[in-house]
């Protein structure tokens, strides 16, 4: 399964015969300071080749969406709609479908990546905020008030980066991490690692240990780490001690944890590649291609060939 780039991005939108696709993709802006751009929703779709839908697909950016219009957005194997204002928060760790339903649509979206917003320029790893966690909703309705409180500060973005100033860059990251933090607080998520208690250590690395194998990228890349006792191993513990802190920490057991994230993964690729149902089952661990199917069963209630179609 391919991943879309930031130039494939610009040239799904515009056509790869754009003449400003080399500007926008300035060689310094990449190499000094990271990518970013926004964009005006109702500008966009006067100039973009064709109706902007977003396929499914792994993603190499970063995206932040302010949303006017009716819009259906699919990841995994849900499914939300947007009936009039909504922001979406998209990273390359969940592949999505981006539909607009008509042709009313109005908003911004910014995109970038993750050298724009790096350690050394904010102080944190983006992918530990927890809008950008696996424990994130993804998409958000508001209102419509919210909707002009967001739409003021992509106003600024617009501004900004349209200017001379010397600085302007660092000013677009401030917007940015603003419009983050402002995301967070629509529906906040507790960070386990904020808990400082020996069980939520615990957990959080486990939970570290599981999402490092993910997401599957192509049919070679196997997981390495099955069972609650591969896990306990990897982390120095055992294993019942490992499942009564989860059971206590999130209600559930080690085995009922790996056994979710598999099943979302399973799913991800069934519907995200062309891969064969062996070759799934291959990189998730199953030696046979029953045992897979049985698993995907008892998860989903359907078949792995039902699923997908």
């Amino acid at each position: 399964m391919s991943s879309i780039t930031i130039k494939q991005f610009y040239e799904e939108i515009f056509g790869g015969n754009n003449p400003d696709l080399d500007d926008i993709l300035s060689v310094n802006i990449n190499k000094d300071i990271g990518h970013f751009n926004v964009f005006d929703i109702a500008e966009m779709y006067k100039v973009a080749k064709d109706k902007p839908e977003m396929p499914y697909n792994r993603r190499t950016y970063y995206k932040i969406s302010l949303i006017s219009g009716k819009n259906k957005v699919e990841y995994a194997d849900r499914t939300i709609e947007v009936l009039e204002y909504g922001i979406l928060f998209a990273t390359p760790k969940i592949p999505y479908n981006y539909t607009p339903q008509d042709n009313n649509q109005a908003g911004h979206f910014c995109v970038f990546t993750k050298e724009f917003l790096a350690k050394s320029k904010i102080g944190i790893d983006i992918d530990i905020l927890p809008i950008f966690s696996n424990q994130s909703e993804f998409i958000y309705q508001i209102t419509k008030e919210q909707f002009e409180q967001v739409d003021t500060l992509f106003g600024k973005m617009h501004t900004e980066i349209n200017s001379d100033y010397e600085y302007k860059y660092d000013l677009l990251r401030n917007y940015l991490m603003e419009l983050i933090h402002y995301g967070q607080k629509l529906k906040p998520i507790t960070p386990i690692g904020n808990i400082k208690t020996a069980s939520a250590r615990i957990t959080s690395l486990f939970i570290e240990l599981l999402e490092r194998q993910f997401p599957i990228e192509n049919t070679t890349q196997i997981l390495v780490l099955k069972t609650p006792k591969e896990y306990a191993t990897t982390l120095g513990i055992h294993v019942n001690h490992l499942n009564r802190v989860l059971k206590e920490t999130t209600g559930k057991t080690t085995g009922e944890i790996i056994a979710s994230r598999i099943n979302q993964e399973a799913k991800a690729l069934l519907k995200q590649t062309h891969w064969n149902i062996s070759e799934i089952a291959y990189t998730l661990g199953f030696e046979e291609v029953a045992h897979f199917s049985n698993f995907f069963k008892k998860h989903s209630e359907k078949s792995p060939l039902t699923f997908r179609e």
